[in-house]
């Protein structure tokens, strides 16, 4: 499932589809699926909306430039990019310890490919990273029950709510915590 082996966090091959980084000619996909009212509701206010091609253009441009430990892949299936998974290292205490995320384009919604990729990136993550990755954790929105359902699926664990937490399109809402550590990881190794 893992094309690539080593130290970098470079490319993934999974079921149909393969995670790499963003680069340029990505951009009308990256608005086609990102321009989407029901995805911008899902993630945090870093996400545009509307996504324009300025917007994608930027983004583009920020990944390829990135200087830092953060991560940021585009979910490419035989169709072209369809979405995006990326995770992003917390800071002092909590430095061994980053938060993934992760969006698709609606046409490719219900088809199990959310799980699929979300599988794929947490297993490489944890064997291309080493120890200085600990635990991946999760954010979801009270009102995203299908995404529960794909961290569940790929083996997260719920841990609870912070209840009343975020404020999101105008409304506080509760968000839902979802983990897996790296002995959670290393258990699920046959």
């Amino acid at each position: 499932m893992i094309e690539t082996p080593g130290e970098e966090f470079t490319a993934v091959r999974g079921e149909a589809f393969v995670l790499r980084t963003w680069r340029p000619g990505d951009e009308d996909a990256l608005v086609h699926h990102a321009n989407d009212r029901r995805i911008w509701r899902n993630m945090s206010d870093d996400f545009p909306h509307p996504y324009t091609y300025a917007e994608a253009r930027r983004w583009i441009l920020q990944c390829m430039e990135n200087t830092n430990d953060d991560i940021h892949h585009a979910i490419v299936t035989p169709d072209g990019p369809c979405g995006g998974i990326g995770m992003r290292y917390l800071m002092g205490n909590y430095r061994h310890t980053a938060e993934i995320g992760y969006w698709l384009g609606a046409s490719h919604w219900g088809h199990g490919l959310a799980t699929r990729v979300v599988a794929a990136f947490t297993q490489h993550a944890f064997a291309c990273q080493g120890d200085k990755l600990q635990r991946l954790h999760a954010r979801v929105f009270e009102w995203n029950p299908a995404s529960c359902r794909v961290l569940e699926k790929a083996g997260y664990t719920f841990e609870g709510i912070w209840r009343h937490s975020c404020l999101k399109d105008g409304e506080f809402a509760d968000v839902h915590i979802y983990s897996m550590t790296r002995p959670d990881f290393e258990a699920r190794i046959p």
